[in-house]
């Protein structure tokens, strides 16, 4: 069960949790390690889907619950175009053209399995949808969709899957293909949250960057350096918050922090 207490500031970490950070420090991954998993980060994911099929990831049906912006342009009866950056097997998108007529959307992955498991969902749609694949650090957006044509980006659980080093590519990628006053909507780990806690010693690649068990990277995001680069790829900031939420588990008496951040911002 999860318990949502709402945006707020930076956890305040504990006495034991200031100390599992501190062992992940006793081992971090070997430069040669970090240079061959971005080598294969494609192939990780590739794998990943191939695992997991399309039975890992819920249906997001509170995507439209927590950006309303999408809503509201589609109850304004407005054609919208929206870009899911990152779209896995469609765990967002299929609600989201199930809900609203007026939708068309543009997915993309990075991983050519997950783009194939869109493909094939009998959802699909081509007339509603065109999902391709994409490395976002790399492959220029604007080959496949108009410039300055998208109202609505999504950038959901992506951000954090890429190397640091590379925020900036991506943002400047969707920048480009959004319209004037577009929303670019992002949500992803925060500092803090339980899941980067509880990493172990050997799993550490650099500061807020890990490497989980499957050969997958997650990065955790601090609030003013997402408003930072925001800011400085071209866009206005709505929101740029911490949220935060307790995953209770009454069975095994455990409550777990989870701490995301939730951003809206406009192209300048």
């Amino acid at each position: 069960m999860d318990k949502q207490l709402g945006s707020c500031d930076e956890r305040i970490l504990t006495e034991d949790e200031i100390n599992m950070l501190k062992n992940q420090d006793k081992k971090i991954v070997s430069e040669f390690k970090s240079i061959k998993l971005e080598n294969e980060a494609k192939k990780m994911w590739d794998l990943f889907y191939k695992r997991n099929s399309t039975n890992f990831f819920k249906d997001r049906h509170w995507t439209s619950r927590e950006f309303d912006e999408i809503k509201r342009k589609a109850q304004a009866g407005q054609k919208i175009t929206l870009l899911e950056a990152g779209c896995g097997v469609g765990n967002a998108i299929f609600p989201l053209l199930d809900e609203m007529q007026n939708l068309f959307v543009y997915a993309c992955d990075f991983s050519p399995r997950a783009v194939e498991f869109v493909k094939e969902n009998r959802k699909y749609n081509p007339d509603k949808c065109f999902a391709f694949q994409c490395d976002l650090t790399a492959h220029q957006l604007n080959n496949d969709i108009p410039e300055a044509s998208i109202d609505i980006a999504t950038l959901i659980f992506v951000l954090s899957a890429i190397h640091p080093d590379k925020f900036l590519l991506v943002l400047q990628n969707i920048h480009k293909v959004l319209k004037p006053g577009g929303h670019l909507l992002f949500r992803d780990y925060g500092l803090y949250d339980w899941a980067m806690l509880r990493f172990n010693p050997g799993s550490k690649i650099s500061e807020n960057f890990y490497v989980r068990q499957d050969g997958t990277r997650a990065y955790y995001f601090e609030k003013e350096q997402m408003r930072a680069l925001m800011e400085e790829v071209g866009f206005n900031i709505i929101s740029n918050d911490y949220v935060r939420r307790e995953t209770v588990n009454k069975k095994k008496e455990l409550t777990v922090p989870r701490v995301f951040l939730q951003g809206k911002y406009t192209k300048r």
